[in-house]
């Protein structure tokens, strides 16, 4: 049986994987994207938020084929290297065995992707962008720099982002799900160049964060030896983009806020007003199909706020998924393939815009507490000393493909579990002896019992 031909909106991250998977189980690829070829342009400054790939993304480029060669171009960051104004940085293992989440360029892992997959025989038309999509008869009506030009879909895929143009035509259609909303904060990028002979400035083994309760800075290495720095900071209220306008107040709320990231950033205050500041959007949706004509993935399904680092990894495994599902039941079951994709990953794409919410609050304001650090410690030390039967939900859903639902619904009960151990003053100082095992581990055995009914 031919097997279908595949038309996919986007060329980002999301959309050039899965094009490579899909061409390399003999499948016929176009991707049509709105930009022009980043391959052929300098990289516009100021959206980047590098990206820390983990073992989702890992094992989604490993189906590729192709995770020796992204390796080569990332840095593994061990853990978060904390720093509090004008005391000393602590640092934060991410694992309890020094796993570690890795930094990497966007700009440059897209561009190896597009590389990969047109190489393979995938067509690439670029300066394409969609206007409408008839999702009854899968035609898509583009705008070039020809005019307008029109294309019929054999499976029509959307890659296409936040905003995607295939799921706004999935919203006109009636008892469609769809929800969007924005975080009361938006985001700069700014910069920390290297060294005077190439070298990084602060420990390149780190995320670093600069966590002050309403807003943080976040610094993640590049190869070069600079660091992509991201403001994360309110529009409205004290302080906020809106209340600090002129380089005076740049320079004074930095060197109040942030002292010791200042000698660091000699370009602040180009960097500051240069760059652009941009939202944070996070998207809900359901159905992530329509009949056997479409399907949405990526952030066109789940766009999330970037701090747990897995907008790209969730958008990964997709693909993932998606090409187990097309290699068990065979290439032309797409009922079946459409219908199973759409229950494996609703679910899982709304547990992580979930914990993703959640965890700005820990970045930006628990990270620092003594109580919250002391929770961390005797986690990684139940999980040293219980190695088979206890991992935090950071470890599940960063070193682990177990579903991010699953991972959320443990949440509650380990912190049920957390709570019996810092409320027992044996555990005072955060470490657990030998000799206290027994204790943790009837605790443990409550644990266990709870999460038995959650599917893995």
């Amino acid at each position: 049986m031919k097997k279908r031909e595949i038309t996919i909106l986007g060329a980002g991250l999301v959309g050039s994987l899965l094009a490579l998977l899909f061409e390399q189980r003999g499948y016929q690829v176009k991707v049509y994207e709105r930009r022009s070829d980043m391959r052929k342009n300098k990289l516009s400054a100021g959206r980047s938020i590098n990206l820390a790939m983990s073992v989702r993304g890992w094992s989604a480029l490993e189906m590729a084929g192709i995770k020796k060669e992204m390796e080569d171009i990332s840095i593994p960051m061990l853990g978060r290297e904390i720093h509090m104004g004008n005391e000393p940085t602590k640092f934060q293992y991410y694992g309890k065995n020094e796993e570690a989440i890795y930094s990497i360029s966007r700009g440059e892992l897209n561009k190896r992707l597009m590389e990969l997959a047109e190489k393979g025989g995938v067509e690439f038309f670029f300066d394409h962008k969609c206007e409408e999509v008839n999702i009854d008869t899968n035609e898509i009506t583009f705008s070039t720099q020809n005019g307008e030009s029109k294309v019929k879909a054999d499976l029509l895929i959307g890659g296409d982002g936040a905003f995607s143009a295939l799921r706004t035509a999935y919203t006109k259609k009636d008892r469609y799900n769809y929800e969007q909303f924005y975080v009361e904060h938006g985001y700069k990028e700014l910069n920390i160049p290297p060294g005077p002979n190439g070298e990084h400035l602060i420990n390149k083994e780190a995320l670093h964060i600069w966590p002050r309760k309403n807003y943080m800075v976040i610094a993640l290495p590049n190869q070069d030896g600079s660091f992509t720095c991201t403001l994360f900071f309110p529009y409205e209220g004290t302080p906020s983009f809106n209340s600090i306008k002129t380089k005076e107040d740049v320079q004074a709320f930095f060197e109040e806020q942030f002292p010791d990231a200042v000698p660091l950033m000699p370009a602040l205050l180009d960097d500051y007003f240069e760059n652009p500041t941009a939202s944070l959007v996070t998207v809900r949706c359901s159905p992530w199909y329509y009949e056997e004509k479409s399907l949405i993935i990526g952030d066109a399904a789940h766009a999330i706020v970037p701090f747990y680092g897995q907008g790209m990894n969730a958008g990964f495994e997709d693909c993932r998924i998606l090409m187990e599902l097309i290699d068990r039941h065979g290439d032309d079951k797409w009922d079946i393939i459409l219908k199973h994709y759409n229950t494996l990953r609703v679910e899982n794409g709304r547990a992580i815009s979930d914990l993703a919410l959640k965890n700005f609050i820990e970045m930006r304001d628990l990270v620092a507490d003594p109580e919250f650090l002391r929770r961390k410690k005797l986690e990684k030390e139940i999980g040293r000393l219980f190695p088979d039967r206890f991992n935090s939900v950071y470890e599940m859903v960063s070193f682990s493909n177990k579903q991010y639902s699953y991972a959320q619904d443990c949440q509650k009960a380990q912190d049920r579990l957390m709570a019996k151990v810092l409320a027992d003053p044996t555990f005072q100082n955060g470490e657990i002896d030998e000799k206290e095992k027994p204790i943790i581990e009837n605790w443990l055995r409550d644990y266990e019992e709870e999460v038995s009914a959650f599917t893995q």
